[in-house]
């Protein structure tokens, strides 16, 4: 059995990589150790080619295994993983982001790569370990890719930068980045960027990755090694294209038209005119006669056919429509590298137009619109208790949400018809960028006790719908008056490069987005950025590029943000009106098992009667949720009679809860009761108890004595008249 052991010291530890044919039916498989976490990658590229599929079909699987934290979770009967959370989700995106972009253009086979999570230590995070393990075993495949690429983590304390920071030392950090980057011509460039970030300024993203640089360098050569030790030939893939007499005609056909079908500002338009242009080429291609005598007597086939006689005609086509797409990205870079022409006439720095709504629905807690071009969002905010919480039960997270951001991106959106289902990774993927983009703006639980929910619902879409519901989502926040720290704004950026140089797109759209080099993506405060995404399609981005797609991100970002304050610039200084109210008291922690009660009776009888909600901390801390405000005050005075520290001589008019032949129970203040012994009944000789009060009577009492033990001693001949 193969087994080959690499070893390489980074931040004081040592990553491990055990190259192991256990998965030996997989084009490439390896084992990577990281203190005692430990993931397995492998990469799996089908044997035939996927004629016409239009896109290149890869899927990245991140897999969590309970077992890899040492725990037995999910509901009561079904105790195995089912579908993956959100943050596993995100882990596999931020793997597809990275490895995706150097994988060679003609490639059509499909290809998997799958992650598993096999141990986890709790504090060695397995998604950056995730991200080499996949670049690692797609170097030693025999699959073409142009590889490898090396991943960090980078956090940041007042000490300085931190290379991989572990579970406990992120916690502390200002910030929380991924840079992923390759080497070409002896120069680093970055290729995947994610990271979370505490208002910081943009310089500072650029030194975190000069501070990156030399350990990304050291991971690439420590790949490169194994990969010239065990690594296997790469197959040769068949390059197809149409030959030249075939590109003449097909541009002789499309001549202007196609230049005119991009250049036009209307999305739905552009799409129409670039619909029938490549239906009428493809009707061309069809019934030219040297490929219709290959399609086979004559007739003109249904297009996604593939056999016989038919196939040479068909992969014509195929080619065609490859030929096509090309030409859109191709006049899309020389135009906006040569004349600065954008397709919807636009300067290369412009934005779009924009307009921002507030306080749209009647009902509803909060709601922002933001419209950036044909981009639409709607933003719904609710607020709710804190038992609200969403409960995290995962392999690495365990604890409770009380900040959440949902995207729905439904088909009428982008002008189109298909089913509605659950949400896709994409739309899981979105709403955790905004979500980590408006977390370190919102309140504290202290200063704020209430859950929050955020719903983004995307109404028009061309270009950026993500950064859009930044703004959306934070005009929902202000405008329910939820005490943020400052208004966030996002913005996507574009990259067009070729050979000659570059530009940096502002607000990119539609062609600029599927055609273009890059998508960067930055939000944050007129203070700083909270959160970067970047991908590219190329090979990677220089450190010059960074630093100019953060400064361009910066000014656009304080331009939309006065665009913003026009209509809300802070929080309502009055939460909604539709908002529940939250009352919070302090109690005696001794005292909270008075407020639950034998088997909680206590407090449901509370909650019934008041109509409210109750959550107790360990502290004592009491927090009240309910619709109307008085029924909470109901609640509080309720909690605050059953936790009142009686005092010796209080006076209460009490009801008579138990008789025993030594005396009588009290209940003085809901759930605390005190004794009347027999001798205090009454200032003359009791022969019984009942003789002076009866199950149910209300009597007033004095307070004599409180005992050790906290027993209320009770007189009712100090009180009555003789």
């Amino acid at each position: 059995m193969t087994n080959e052991n690499f070893k390489l010291s980074l931040a004081n530890r040592e990553l491990t990589v055990d190259i192991k044919d256990l998965a030996e039916q997989a084009s490439g498989s390896c084992f990577l150790r990281y203190g005692d976490t430990v993931v397995l990658a492998t990469a799996v590229m089908s044997k035939n080619d996927i004629p016409d599929r239009g896109f290149f079909p890869l899927t990245v699987e991140y897999e969590e295994r309970y077992y890899a934290a040492g725990k037995i979770k999910g509901p009561r009967y079904i105790k195995r993983e089912s579908r993956p959370s959100d943050e596993g989700i995100c882990n596999a995106r931020l793997i597809d982001r990275t490895i995706r972009p150097l994988f060679p253009k003609e490639i059509s086979r499909e290809v998997q790569v799958v992650v598993t999570v096999l141990s986890y230590d709790l504090q060695n995070d397995p998604d950056v370990l995730g991200i080499v393990s996949s670049s690692l075993s797609l170097a030693i495949s025999d699959i073409p890719w142009q590889g490898p690429v090396a991943t960090v983590r980078v956090g940041r304390t007042e000490n300085g930068f931190i290379l991989n920071p572990t579970s406990s030392e992120r916690e502390k950090s200002q910030m929380d980045i991924v840079f992923a980057g390759m080497e070409r011509n002896g120069e680093i460039l970055i290729n995947m960027i994610d990271g979370n970030f505490e208002e910081v300024k943009e310089g500072l993203i650029s030194e975190a990755f000069e501070f990156a640089k030399p350990y990304l360098k050291k991971l690439l050569d420590f790949q490169k090694e194994i990969a010239e030790k065990v690594g296997k030939e790469k197959i040769v893939l068949k390059l197809e294209s149409l030959d030249h007499k075939s590109e003449k005609e097909v541009k002789d056909f499309l001549s202007d038209r196609l230049e005119k079908a991009i250049f036009q500002s209307k999305k739905g338009e552009r799409i129409t005119d670039l619909s029938q242009l490549k239906e009428e080429l493809i009707n061309y291609i069809e019934e030219k006669p040297s490929t219709r005598a290959e399609l086979g007597a004559g007739l003109v086939p249904h297009r996604n056919k593939v056999s016989g006689a038919g196939y040479s005609g068909i992969e014509k086509v195929n080619l065609a429509k490859k030929f096509f797409e090309a030409e859109i990205e191709r006049i899309i870079h020389q135009n906006i590298i040569s004349k600065e022409k954008r397709p919807d006439g636009r300067k290369l720095n412009e934005l779009r137009e924009i307009s921002c709504q507030v306080e749209l629905l009647p009902r509803t807690h909060g709601s922002g619109l933001f419209c950036r071009g044909q981009t639409k969002v709607l933003s719904i905010l609710t607020l709710g208790a804190p038992g609200d919480q969403q409960i995290l039960e995962g392999m690495e997270i365990v604890g409770k949400k009380r900040f959440m951001h949902h995207y729905n991106f439904p088909p009428y959106s982008s002008g189109e018809i298909r089913p509605m289902r659950g949400p896709g990774r994409r739309e899981i993927g979105h709403g955790m960028l905004v979500e980590r983009a408006l977390i370190p703006l919102v309140p504290s639980f202290e200063e704020f006790p209430y859950t929050m929910r955020v719903v983004s619902e995307i109404l028009s879409s061309n270009g950026s719908t993500s950064m859009a519901s930044v703004s959306s989502a934070s005009l929902a926040l202000m405008d329910a008056g939820v005490p943020t720290k400052a208004p966030a704004a996002g913005i996507a950026l574009g990259l067009i490069a070729d050979e000659t140089g570059y530009k940096i797109l502002t607000d990119i759209q539609g062609p600029e987005d599927h055609h273009g080099d890059m998508d960067f993506k930055v939000a944050g405060t007129k203070n700083g950025v909270t959160v970067v995404q970047m991908d590219v399609k190329i090979d990677g981005i220089s450190e010059k590029i960074l630093k100019e797609a953060l400064e361009e991100g910066k000014r656009v970002r304080l331009q939309i943000l006065e665009k913003m304050a026009k209509v809300l610039p802070k929080p309502r200084a009055e939460l909604s009106s539709w908002a529940p109210r939250i009352l919070t008291i302090q109690i005696n922690p001794d005292k909270i098992r008075e407020v639950i009660g034998p088997g909680g009776k206590v407090i449901n009888e509370i909650i019934e009667e008041c109509g409210v909600s109750i959550d107790i901390e360990d502290s004592g801390k009491v927090l009240i949720t309910a619709e109307k405000e008085e029924a909470a005050k109901k609640a509080v005075s309720w909690i605050e009679n059953i936790t009142r520290e009686v005092k010796v001589g209080e006076m209460f008019q009490g009801k008579v809860k138990r008789i025993l032949n030594f005396g009588a129970f009290v209940e003085i203040l809901p759930g605390q009761e005190g004794l009347i012994h027999i001798s205090q009944l009454s200032p003359y000789r009791v022969e019984k108890v009942e003789d002076v009060v009866k199950i149910g009577d209300v009597v007033p009492v004095k307070v004599i004595s409180i005992d050790e033990q906290g027993r209320i001693n009770l007189s009712l001949k100090e009180v009555k008249p003789r």
